[in-house]
């Protein structure tokens, strides 16, 4: 047995005792783990830790993608960063799909798994089962280090606490992400004398996040005054809660329109008189300075680029974005640091340059109207679609959205969801964070999102291909036993239709697009999707008429609400 520093009075206990507490103490909420045969140090863990003993709370989910998703929805609602553990490398195998969304985009996870065991006999937690010679790899870390942003086994007990607190503070620093640690069954096993004594919380905090460079700011602000037509563009800014204001601020203050392209999350209300929809194009052709903020792809090169005496500044925690191989955006001006930081400074340094200057009230009135124009055309194309069958995808993303509520939150993974048809009008309205494609994970996060906030509503938005990737059957189990209720609504048209866009983009003239029902991208249409929830007990509705979508909305809100039982509205779209 090992002896450690004395800390509280305990019974004799093991490095998995001492790690489930020390995961509590660091702010870890959850465990959302599917368990397998390296667990079993940690479940007699929790099975040892009794009353009184802080541990995280442990989550049994039956996939491991449900489970990775789990904790990026579960972050989304409270920003605090959860531990996922998966069964050695069949299970590391399975997660790795979700850990590529969060990687992509830059969700904290802990992210462990088991480790076959090193000794065939001798020590406590050595091999005694089949499974442990044929599970065994030379680099198990090997299949996902590319995701991650660090990765590591842990080798003896006395390393524990340093090792947890060195994956923690670098899964939260700044580009945000998931972490990779392996954990051998024999080394979590093995006996301590008394619990290790650990340092207090915060004493191995992650780094400050990056702030600008004063000489990048000023550039900037040159730039942004000389402008005549400025545009903002963004991904993901919003996921800063702090670069909300300034966001807003710089946005009404010098009237400079944006757009959410490709929007993971609400940066500016879309009722701001300054938002100017989702499509950056019509905005670029006229643009002379592009600011973009937080985003990978903040344009398609394909399709527009800027003007080519039009100015391009880039700011982000990692403006490059280093994880993506190629990537050729053009960039005048870098600038390295979280929104937030690069933007209150950029507020002061436009301030100590006098403010908005003049032309900056007729660039304003011009945007409105621009805005009022757009709009109008929104709300005139939606209108015959009140009554169109098959149910057009613009009318159910108006309905799902006029149902929700100042507490409720819209998860998107349909990428059929009509972004000029939704209104979010604060932080946490909305959130879309399969950033890489990895489909299903809507499924998961929109229980972690419940859990991490049990009083608000969440909608997913998914479409068929996507629901069924999200391993719905162990997704409602588990959001069934950990009573979190939610309302998924499948835009069901029957088909993987990016896969025909794709195909239909490249080979517009292309045999394919003349075929009814062109290989590979079409569902059979006996397929009921909304009966796969009954099994836990929940509702499930197809709805195929147009006018009675808005109350079979209404009616599946209030089943998850009152009834606190999962609903699904398999929709039969266009």
């Amino acid at each position: 047995m090992i002896a450690l520093n004395a800390g509280t009075p305990s019974a004799e206990g093991t490095v998995a005792d001492a790690y489930l507490r020390l995961l509590a103490e660091r702010g870890i909420d959850c465990l959302f783990a599917n368990a397998g045969t390296d667990f079993a140090p940690l479940i007699e863990g929790y099975a040892r830790a009794g009353e009184g003993v802080a541990t995280p709370r442990p989550v049994l989910v039956p996939h491991e993608n449900v489970a990775v998703a789990m904790a990026m929805g579960y972050w989304l609602l409270s920003r605090r960063m959860q531990a996922v553990m998966v069964h050695v490398s069949v299970g590391t195998a399975n997660a790795i799909c979700g850990l590529i969304n969060a990687a992509r985009a830059h969700v904290p996870i802990l992210m462990t798994a088991g480790r076959t065991p090193l000794n065939e006999t001798g020590l406590e937690g050595h091999r005694n089962l089949l499974i442990h010679w044929t599970q065994e790899m030379y680099d198990q870390s090997a299949m996902l280090r590319e995701f991650v942003k660090w990765d590591y086994e842990l080798r003896n007990p006395e390393q524990m606490e340093i090792v947890v607190d060195r994956a923690i503070a670098m899964a939260q620093a700044a580009p945000a992400g998931p972490v990779y640690l392996t954990l051998p069954r024999e080394v979590i096993a093995t006996r301590l004398e008394s619990p290790p004594a650990t340092l207090p919380a915060g004493r191995r905090a992650p780094p400050a996040p990056p702030g600008p460079d004063p000489r990048a700011i000023e550039q900037a602000a040159e730039m942004l005054a000389g402008a005549k037509n400025p545009v903002l563009i963004t991904t993901s800014a919003g996921m800063e809660s702090a670069a909300l204001a300034p966001l807003a601020e710089l946005c009404e203050r010098y009237a400079v329109p944006l757009v959410h392209h490709a929007a993971r999350c609400m940066s500016l209300p879309t009722n701001h008189p300054m938002h100017a929809g989702f499509d950056p194009v019509p905005w670029m052709r006229e643009a002379d300075l592009v600011l973009v903020v937080d985003s990978v792809v903040p344009w398609i090169p394909g399709t527009i680029r800027p003007k080519a005496d039009a100015k391009v500044i880039h700011v982000g925690a990692d403006p490059l974005h280093g994880g993506i191989p190629t990537r050729g955006f053009e960039c005048d001006l870098g600038i390295t640091s979280v929104a937030s930081l690069a933007l209150e400074a950029l507020l002061e340094a436009l301030a100590r340059r006098g403010g908005p200057g003049a032309g900056v009230e007729a660039r304003r009135a011009a945007i409105v109207k621009r805005r009022e124009e757009r709009l109008t055309k929104v709300r005139a194309d939606l209108e015959p679609m009140r009554t169109q069958s098959p149910i057009r995808t613009q009318w159910l993303t108006h309905c799902v959205s006029e149902a929700c509520d100042e507490r409720t939150t819209i998860i998107r993974e349909a990428p059929a969801f009509s972004y000029p048809h939704f209104h979010a009008d604060r932080e946490h309205a909305y959130y879309a964070t399969g950033a890489a494609s990895g489909l299903g994970w809507g499924l998961g996060a929109a229980i972690g999102a419940k859990m991490a906030a049990p009083d608000r509503t969440i909608v997913l938005t998914t479409g068929d291909g996507s629901y069924m990737f999200g391993v719905p059957v162990a997704a409602h189990y588990t959001a069934m036993e950990q009573d979190a209720p939610f309302l998924t609504v499948i835009m069901n048209n029957r088909r993987w239709n990016e896969v025909g866009v794709a195909t239909r983009l490249m080979y517009p003239n292309g045999l394919a697009v003349s075929e009814k029902r062109e290989a590979l991208t079409h569902f059979d249409r006996r397929l009921e999707l909304a009966k796969v929830v009954e099994c836990v007990g929940g509702h499930g509705e197809q709805v195929t008429d147009p006018a009675k979508l808005p109350e079979a909305i209404a009616r599946a809100l209030r089943i998850v609400r009152e009834e606190r039982r999962q609903a699904v509205l398999d929709v039969v779209c266009a």
